[in-house]
């Protein structure tokens, strides 16, 4: 986006604070912080573009914040931020004029393509264009990669973390990758490792092989399984992530439609595809990328 969309964090909590505020501005939003409703109003004089409002705050609460915002700027889209339990008070809110709610913890994409829908909104587009795949992707700088010549425990070591939002905080989280893009010498992508990858490394060849016909109806019985799964992956755990990641999932250019998106996932059996622009990898557009922006069409 060329114009920064300047977001106004209203909650209690420092440390939510912080953290969403570091998480919003590497995602490309300029944000203001605002510890209570009273410090709120005063900061709504530098003119945010979106509020995210906690409802339930010491002294001014939410409800009363967001009644004096929108007499202040009655257009200035506010998304109410909720913790476990109060919905009958988000939806109060939506009464009040809120934009909308979110409930606490909240995914980071979700919030993002909230406070742009809701800026968006504000601006009065009265059709709503439907999006290409560039806009929803996840950029190839926030991706989890890893040198092919690695070890399978660098690479759950990697992976684990990349389900871990990278400031740690028990109020925010952010969709983990099930995946990472696998590079060579050159870093250019060379294949991808997936949890099913891995899966796949611990099944024993035998499992697999060929049976004599009377092997057929053969059951393996509990004792047949047991331990099998630690002994697995402590064995392979040396093995070079090289010898077992899938190829690179297919590519798709970024001013695509999103429908075609959806139809290459399909008819290649990929979750996520690789966005390039001008051939060059920029992105990686994953299904829940394209479940979430099902979810806010349906809502706008």
């Amino acid at each position: 986006m060329t114009d920064r969309i300047k977001v106004l964090m209203v909650d209690d909590e420092k440390r939510f604070r912080d953290t969403t505020k570091k998480i919003l501005m590497k995602k490309g939003f300029e944000t203001i912080l605002a510890e209570s409703g009273e410090d709120a109003l005063e900061k709504i004089e530098q003119d945010p573009d979106v509020v995210i409002l906690d409802i339930k705050m010491p002294g001014m609460d939410g409800h009363e914040a967001l009644a004096k915002i929108k007499k202040l700027k009655p257009d200035l889209p506010v998304i109410m931020l909720t913790g476990h339990g109060a919905m009958p008070s988000a939806r109060k809110a939506l009464v009040e004029g809120a934009f909308d709610y979110l409930s606490k913890p909240c995914d980071i994409d979700l919030l993002a393509e909230k406070i742009k829908e809701a800026c968006h909104r504000t601006n009065k587009l009265s059709v709503r264009e439907e999006k290409n795949v560039i806009s929803v992707m996840i950029p190839i700088t926030e991706y989890t990669t890893i040198n092919e010549e690695k070890t399978i425990q660098d690479a759950i070591d990697v992976l684990k973390k990349s389900f871990i939002t990278k400031i740690a905080t028990n109020q925010l989280m952010e969709t983990g990758h099930r995946s990472i893009l696998v590079k060579g010498s050159d870093n250019q992508v060379n294949g991808i490792l997936t949890i099913r990858d891995l899966l796949e490394m611990l099944m024993p060849d035998y499992l697999s092989a060929p049976k004599p016909f009377l092997a057929d109806s053969i059951e393996y019985s509990p004792m047949f399984w047991k331990g099998m799964f630690s002994m697995g992956i402590r064995e392979k755990k040396n093995k070079c992530i090289r010898d077992i990641m899938s190829p690179s999932p297919i590519s798709i250019d970024g001013s695509s439609n999103l429908m075609e998106a959806a139809y290459l996932m399909l008819h290649a059996n990929e979750r996520r595809l690789l966005v390039t622009l001008s051939g060059k990898i920029v992105g990686v557009v994953r299904e829940q990328d394209l479940f979430f922006e099902m979810e806010k069409i349906l809502n706008s």
